[in-house]
């Protein structure tokens, strides 16, 4: 039986990007989206990790052989493109807090981000008895130390946690460490999943 639920935050509580946010990247680096997304999605597992944002994106404007005009407005974009919420989620994060569920949080995340975050939703982000964030630790998933780092934080083992992510590489992933992990689909399959555990 689980003892603790972990939440990934990206497409778990937080949304993806919209297509009007990613246009809007796009339409900043003045390249094509295709080449752009190839290379801002296989440049992101360092940024994840802690890397700061102007050694970023200037990884990413080497690997298309390009140079962006206004890194500055690039940068907003993409930090703007990633703070939607649903609130379903945050409600059901909530129940399951109130509840007396131990709660813990372990997201791929850069450092620019988790102030506005916590700045903007630390009401619910409070109800977690640990946030793990990748930036912070200098590992991101799938790395199996990521999992680690988030149960060990909480004070407890992998076999004792259950573990939802959109992902599913990490999925699997926190499954070999001993987690019991789900792919999330949405918040009535983390109620059904959570009754009576």
């Amino acid at each position: 039986m689980a003892e603790v639920i972990v939440f990934d935050l990206y497409g778990v509580i937080a949304r993806i990007q919209t297509d009007a946010a990613k246009q809007r990247l796009v339409d900043l680096a003045g390249v094509p989206g295709e080449s752009f997304w190839e290379a801002y999605w296989a440049c992101r597992p360092a940024y994840d990790a802690g890397q700061d944002s102007g050694a970023y994106w200037a990884t990413v404007a080497e690997r298309l052989g390009a140079s962006f005009a206004d890194v500055a407005a690039l940068i907003e974009a993409d930090l703007d493109s990633w703070c939607r919420v649903d609130e379903e989620m945050v409600s059901l994060v909530c129940e399951l807090a109130d509840q007396g569920r131990t709660l813990g949080l372990l997201s791929n995340i850069i450092e620019d981000l988790v102030p506005i975050w916590e700045s903007r939703h630390g009401s619910w982000l409070g109800r977690f008895a640990s946030r793990t964030y990748s930036c912070r630790i200098g590992v991101a998933k799938p790395d199996r130390r990521a999992y680690e780092i988030c149960a060990e934080r909480i004070g407890t083992h992998p076999s004792d946690v259950l573990f939802f992510d959109d992902n599913e590489a990490n999925v699997l992933a926190a499954r070999e460490t001993g987690m019991m992990a789900e792919l999330f689909t949405s918040a009535d399959q983390v109620r059904a999943l959570t009754a009576g555990r």
